[in-house]
């Protein structure tokens, strides 16, 4: 029986998963926590066989947490939740460890599903993930947005949700300079000149949630 750690910030929508794994007899222990530090918490103090993590944490976001569980804890399932489109986040996740996607549309029974193979020692897709990924072996192409790096993709994300320079370094821990840096370094890959034109792109490739 397995012991699954939950990390998602919000409190009714980790109830809900907690009751869904409960009703499985395979899950031995369901553990919660809001955040990156709540989870490390648990981390330390006890063995987990899978973690199931949320993109969007407050303070250290859950792809901050996801690539420092790849370093340190690199034997450990993590399987994504999230309500970002996998076409657009699922690689990401999966390069910078994943071990399966999720999105939060999906139904209980998928997730119980997911968790079956993480725990097998198997990764998990959904079967429109997985149709995707061969259009895409076979018509082989990087969106501009794809080159960026993870801290790049983060700081776009925060910039077309609105974030201000200032609120975006308190939120990845980093100098309102830094932010600014991350930013001309998005503009120019995505040959954009504004923040409009950023919002703009975002939009038409559908990385707002």
């Amino acid at each position: 029986m397995a012991k699954v750690l939950i990390v998602e910030d919000h409190p009714i929508f980790r109830r809900g998963l907690k009751e869904v794994l409960a009703k499985d007899s395979q899950f031995r222990v369901i553990g919660e926590a809001a955040d990156a530090r709540e989870a490390w918490d648990h981390l330390r103090k006890e063995r987990w066989d899978a973690v199931v993590l949320d993109i969007n944490l407050p303070g250290k976001s859950g792809l901050e947490l996801l690539t420092e569980l790849k370093q340190q804890r690199p034997e450990l399932p993590k399987l994504i939740l999230s309500a970002y489109p996998e076409d657009q986040y699922a690689m990401r996740m999966l390069r910078a460890g994943a071990s399966g996607y999720l999105t939060k549309d999906r139904t209980p029974e998928e997730l119980v599903k997911a968790l079956t193979k993480l725990l097998r020692g198997e990764k998990y897709i959904s079967d429109s993930l997985a149709e995707r990924l061969v259009l895409h072996l076979e018509k082989p192409g990087q969106l501009p947005h794809e080159s960026l790096s993870d801290r790049e993709f983060e700081v776009m994300k925060l910039i077309v949700a609105g974030k201000a320079p200032r609120e975006i370094a308190g939120l990845l821990h980093l100098s309102p300079r830094t932010v600014n840096t991350y930013r001309s370094r998005v503009l120019q890959k995505l040959k954009l000149k504004n923040n409009a034109q950023l919002i703009h792109y975002a939009i038409e490739n559908k990385l707002l949630n």
